[in-house]
């Protein structure tokens, strides 16, 4: 008898965010050939994609972290033999699916990294506690991320698996020719020599460390601008002692993101300060284009980062700028570095994480 049952029923909801959004929009194509899957999620957004007509979408425009999300998204899933929630907000309520598995990227709430209200702490480790005892397997993202979950979260028996992220390996040969790469640069009037911070202006991401070294570094390298990429335009500061941190500094706003590989592949670096990341794309994404990494040395952006970038301590100002000026004075550290991220690289892609959530997938499936 054949069931009637979906085989995976994700919670697509976040698919435009950034970050778990990436992560969600590289899973859906890999797995919609192997397996009867459902979506949740807004049907328009849903549908854009060129996979959408191999899946089944049912319509859920709830906000995450919201009480209407809990009342009315376990009304919504259809019978499924696994139920995938891509975060901690997992449906507290009876589900109809025979299995539940949960990514749990970091646990930067649970750690005083930003800082947040009591009710949004007790909120965030209320779920991943529940999120983790509720779940059949638990997923994260790197070892750093896995041995904060075992540090903070009531794992009990369960054990916690780790599934790199991916870098799409087009991005490696399909570098932007020189033409198009112009055309972007006049387009957002950005100068010839310029360092890239990529990301939100969250306190863990630390961008103040990045416009405090530009601020100093700047004084002795005036022709240096720092462009912002991941924030609004003029957003990102509104405490007026940090005004002064804003001069040399370029913030575009949105960057479609066909035209980031030009921009990243013309920088002179870019700089990753966070002091917490559950894993971090962008500087695998600058590896992809060429551009030098100078990373935090912090959570899990050593392991993810290996041999490919230069290291500093995101608190020391000093060691971001002497990082900088290594970056424009030695060449041999920057042939180095790009050579060195395009084998990091090798570690990272989107089929092989694929390959291993399937393996995850199939080993319930088959359980009973």
């Amino acid at each position: 008898m054949i069931s009637s049952k979906f085989d995976i029923t994700i919670d697509a909801r976040m698919i435009n965010h950034s970050g778990i959004g990436t992560y969600i929009k590289n899973m859906i194509p890999n797995l919609v050939d192997y397996y009867n899957l459902a979506l949740l999620g807004n049907e328009n957004i849903l549908k854009s994609f060129s996979w959408s007509n191999q899946v089944k979408i049912f319509k859920a425009d709830y906000p995450i972290y919201s009480i209407s999300e809990q009342i009315n998204l376990p009304k919504q899933i259809p019978e499924s033999r696994i139920f995938l929630s891509p975060h901690y907000n997992i449906p507290l309520l009876n589900i109809p699916a025979d299995k539940r598995v949960v990514i749990i990227h970091d646990v930067n709430h649970l750690v005083g990294i930003n800082k947040i209200s009591i009710l949004k702490k007790f909120y965030a480790k209320y779920m991943i506690n529940t999120a983790v005892k509720k779940s059949d397997k638990v997923l994260t993202d790197s070892l750093f991320s896995k041995n904060e979950i075992i540090k903070n979260v009531n794992v009990g028996d369960k054990k916690i698996k780790v599934l790199y992220c991916g870098i799409n390996s087009i991005d490696l040969n399909d570098q932007p020719s020189p033409a198009y790469t112009d055309a972007v640069i006049v387009k957002y009037n950005l100068p010839k020599k310029y360092f890239l911070y990529v990301g939100s202006s969250k306190p863990h991401k630390n961008l103040i460390s990045a416009l405090q070294a530009f601020n100093i570094f700047v004084k002795e390298h005036p022709e240096f601008k720092l462009v912002v990429l991941g924030i609004k335009k003029d957003g990102y500061i509104t405490n007026i002692a940090f005004d002064n941190l804003k001069e040399g500094v370029i913030v575009p706003g949105y960057i479609p993101d066909d035209e980031l590989p030009a921009i990243y592949s013309q920088a002179f670096g870019m700089i990753f300060p966070s002091l917490y990341e559950g894993f971090g794309l962008p500087p695998l994404e600058a590896m992809s284009y060429g551009c030098p990494v100078i990373a935090s040395n912090a959570s899990s952006i050593p392991e993810v980062c290996g041999d490919a970038a230069l290291y500093f301590n995101p608190l020391d100002i000093n060691g971001i700028i002497e990082a900088m000026k290594k970056i424009i004075e030695d060449k041999t550290i920057v042939s180095q570095l790009k050579e060195n991220g395009y084998e990091n690289l090798k570690r990272f892609s989107w089929k092989i994480f694929s390959q291993n959530l399937k393996h995850e997938f199939d080993e319930l499936l088959v359980s009973r």
